[in-house]
């Protein structure tokens, strides 16, 4: 194995959660299909280094619980300024956790949800 190609995520609302993705965090949309036999939307986001997949189906299941569920815990993702993504989602409406320090790393990160409760992570680039 080499890289993550993709993570998907199924969202309960689709034109929501595909502004979230595209417009608040920013991920260009690669392309986007309806899949008419399944009655579900497919969206492939550029994240750079993968691609977010993002799913709709009719009635998706909730997820169990935050974040401690088994499976998935959360998605992270890199960047070079937390306090100046933190401002510019919240300005966005996004509320987002204290900033924190990773005991291990030494690392700042802050976490937030998706429109659908998914949990979601800020992770700070070292300098």
């Amino acid at each position: 194995m080499r890289c993550i190609h993709h993570i998907a995520v199924i969202c309960s609302n689709y034109e929501r959660s595909r502004a979230f993705y595209r417009d608040i965090l920013g991920f260009p949309v690669l392309r986007e299909v309806w899949r008419a036999e399944r009655e579900s939307w497919k969206c492939d986001l550029d994240a750079g280094n993968a691609q977010i997949e993002l799913f709709s189906f009719p009635t998706p299941p909730a997820r169990p619980s935050r974040p401690e569920a088994c499976g998935l815990r959360h998605l992270a993702f890199l960047i070079d300024d937390i306090d100046a993504e933190v401002a510019r989602l919240t300005a966005a409406g996004v509320e987002c956790e204290p900033i924190r320090i990773d005991p291990y790393t030494d690392q700042r990160f802050t976490f937030f949800t998706d429109p659908d409760g998914l949990p979601l992570e800020l992770y700070e680039r070292s300098a």
